[in-house]
């Protein structure tokens, strides 16, 4: 059993610079001791800012360094299962970035890879399963405040450049040979994930996409529905070329009792009974993915269950390469 999880970062851009990077430091038996990034100016300056002893500019001389045994993919998609294969491979127990790969035959790949390599774990990020304002609506779920679940509602429209995505100069999330996709590659993967860890196994699903507004090589719009094995319907809609003015993020949730309501990205949970109406606020996590990162500790050091298996994310890659197939799948 390893007592400390030392962690080096492939990919250390925007996502780990708050959301991630710093928390591998603030969890007990859990040390970041390496980072890697192609541009070695920007390694040096990240390692120099987070106090991290050790950068690179090549991720094979990262996973040469002694004393690793975790990694942290955090590149864009297109590189997740490469290295995540070598990872694993190589010895290390691996956390990856959502979403795992750009497509499910990707993800698959990266599923036999950990079959085969069974002294080896794996993680991915979706981090969402461990912040307390979800973990409460799974909590009102399970007590069926709303009573049984009908339907779900999910909304996700904004504008050509989403506020809720970084600004990067590259914008390598609307190039579908890097993300997969476009930003619903990029903010669904939290939306769905979500919707497995509530309501389980999907019996079926399909959906399309398209490309209204042709400014970007990626489709901008898609729509989406999952019948679950528990008879729960979810309907989604994501468009990328609305009016700033009427950019939303909603998930309404309706029940045989009432309706909870929420936004992924933001920080509210609402609910309406018969009986009740009450709204919830929540403060983030500091960094949104240490509760997470806890949860992965604890696995790879046997203290814990995986808190999001490669065979989950094999299902939503599913899911999303069915939304985003250009007829009914």
């Amino acid at each position: 059993m390893m007592k400390t999880i030392n962690w080096g970062i492939i990919g250390c851009g925007n996502v780990t610079e708050k959301k991630s990077g710093p928390a591998f430091n603030k969890i007990a038996g859990s040390t970041l001791a390496a980072v890697m990034r192609r541009d070695a100016e920007k390694a040096a300056d990240y390692a120099l800012r987070h106090g991290v002893l050790n950068w690179y500019s090549d991720a094979n001389d990262l996973m040469n360094q002694e004393g690793l045994n975790a990694i942290y993919i955090a590149t864009p998609p297109a590189s997740h299962m490469d290295y995540a294969i070598t990872a694993l491979k190589k010895g290390f127990n691996v956390y990856v970035e959502k979403p795992v790969t750009r497509n499910a035959t990707e993800a698959r790949q990266i599923a036999e890879a950990v079959k085969q390599h069974p002294n080896q774990k794996l993680t991915v990020a979706h981090y969402r399963r461990a912040v307390p304002m979800f973990l409460k609506v799974k909590q009102l779920l399970d007590s069926e405040l709303i009573g049984k679940v009908r339907t779900v509602q999910i909304r996700m429209w904004q504008s050509r450049k989403p506020a809720l995505v970084a600004d990067v100069a590259d914008n390598w999330r609307v190039q579908p040979e890097l993300s997969g996709g476009g930003y619903f590659h990029d903010l669904a993967p939290h939306q769905l994930d979500l919707m497995l860890y509530y309501f389980g196994e999907p019996d079926r699903y399909h959906g399309f996409s398209l490309n209204q507004s042709n400014a970007t090589p990626a489709d901008d719009h898609v729509c989406g529905e999952i019948l679950f094995k528990n008879k729960v319907v979810v309907n989604g809609s994501w468009c990328f070329n609305v009016a700033d003015s009427q950019t939303t993020d909603t998930c309404e949730m309706i029940g045989t009792k009432g309706k909870i309501t929420f936004p992924f990205f933001g920080n509210y949970i609402s609910w309406k009974t018969d009986d009740d109406e009450q709204t919830l606020h929540f403060t983030h996590p500091e960094h949104i993915q240490q509760p997470m990162i806890e949860k992965i500790v604890a696995f790879f050091k046997d203290e814990g269950p995986n808190p999001c298996s490669i065979d989950e994310a094999v299902t939503l890659m599913d899911i999303l390469d069915a939304f985003t197939s250009k007829h009914d799948s």
